[in-house]
């Protein structure tokens, strides 16, 4: 009987060496350049190629791409900007690391955009009733409200993907919806500022904002995301429970076969996900905004998946794909404007990474492309229906 609750018998391990143990030199280089060939493609070429056909775009559109790019870099990097591009990062990562979390168990959180509103709409509703408590103190217990709010909102999907395998995909979109009703009226409502026509929160004093890093203007939100990505890169790889994640995700009837409590791990990988897109709203509103207006939704967890596949579910992994999207959003909002473009242009390079990572899956399953954006579960789930579609196909030459 192992720690995770599993028994396993001899007849069912099989012992394989550790990489390079055993090969001779030049098996052992060959792995090497096929790890470095699979990073390439699947992580890399998709960047490279939305930003070629980006700037192909521009020059359709009369602008010049490499003007535009200077720009992203210069607005997103120099003169101080990369500290702000910091900032932006940290509710980016927080999301990423949540949705990873949730992705590795073969289950799909779409609901992130209600349990971040909740969220931030319940800080800015509360913090400024807290400026008697001590800063600190004051910190902890929003942070905790945001991330009891964004697990509190997974409840009913995690609740009915667990005992009746509702599709979570609805559950949470549908109650995703919801929270962005609810967060709305919440602002126009009991947490509005009688001060102000618009209807917005109160504004949270700024010395009970998120204290800077000495030395920088980067408030702590960065570091508490940081220290999330390494917590979380932990827990999936050296602990029973993402061990039990991962069995979850490669296959959830075996998972319930060896005796795994699927219903309990489907609920916990909700709550915890729920929870780390909550703290991604405490980190953004306490440490940039200090307040909400009512229709305020930044989307953040729409450009994150591209970033959290791209990465492979890896937590540490997400992190310079985190880096890069916070410079290109916070340069290229000013790099757009000055090319007379919409802000939403960045949206179209989001969408391209997308297309292109569509693209290399559909020929990865058919050439030895390296592993697979997707986990073991979701790769199965998509190839059943093609695997039907084939098999249809080929039913009347038979």
């Amino acid at each position: 009987m192992s720690d995770t609750g599993v028994s396993i018998q001899p007849a069912d391990v099989a012992v394989v060496p550790p990489p390079g143990l055993g090969e001779t030199g030049g098996r052992g280089r060959s792995r090497r350049v096929a790890a470095g060939r699979n990073l390439l493609i699947r992580s890399l070429i998709p960047v490279i190629l939305a930003l070629i056909a980006g700037g192909v775009l521009l020059a359709i559109l009369g602008r010049n791409p490499f003007t535009f790019y200077a720009n992203i870099w210069q607005f997103g990097i120099q003169q101080g900007s990369w500290e702000d591009s910091a900032m932006r990062a940290a509710p980016l990562l927080l999301i990423g690391v949540g949705l990873t979390i949730v992705f590795r168990a073969n289950i799909w959180n779409l609901g992130y955009d209600g349990q971040f509103l909740i969220g931030a709409a319940l800080i800015c509703g509360i913090a400024p009733h807290l400026t008697s408590v001590p800063n600190v103190v004051s910190l902890v217990v929003l942070f905790l409200v945001a991330m009891a709010a964004g697990a509190a909102w997974t409840i009913i999907p995690a609740f009915l993907k667990a005992r009746y395998e509702t599709n979570e995909i609805i559950t949470t979109l549908m109650m995703s919806f919801i929270g962005v009703g609810v967060a709305n009226l919440l602002v126009k409502g009991p947490f509005q500022d009688p001060t102000v026509n618009i209807p917005q929160t109160r504004v949270i004093p700024l010395d009970h904002m998120l204290p800077s890093i000495p030395g920088t203007r980067i408030h702590v939100g960065v570091l508490v995301a940081l220290a999330a990505a390494f917590i979380a890169a932990f827990v999936l790889k050296r602990t029973a429970f993402g061990l039990r994640l991962h069995v979850l995700g490669a296959n959830p009837r075996a998972a319930a076969h060896v005796g795994l409590n699927v219903r309990r791990l489907i609920v916990m990988a909700f709550l915890v996900s729920g929870a780390l897109v909550g703290a991604a709203a405490a980190a953004d509103i306490l440490g940039v905004w200090g307040y909400m207006r009512a229709n305020w939704n930044p989307g953040y967890g729409d450009t994150v998946i591209p970033f959290v596949f791209l990465a492979r579910l890896n937590p540490l992994a997400l992190i310079p794909y985190i880096a890069f999207f916070a410079v290109l959003s916070n340069g290229g909002d000013l790099a757009a404007s000055n090319a007379n473009l919409p802000t939403d242009f960045l949206l179209v390079l989001v969408a391209l990474i997308l297309l292109f990572m569509t693209v290399i899956e559909y020929f990865g399953r058919r050439h030895d492309l390296g592993g697979s954006y997707l986990t073991p579960g979701l790769r199965k789930a998509l190839h059943v229906p093609l695997l039907r579609r084939r098999t249809a196909a080929e039913e009347p030459s038979r």
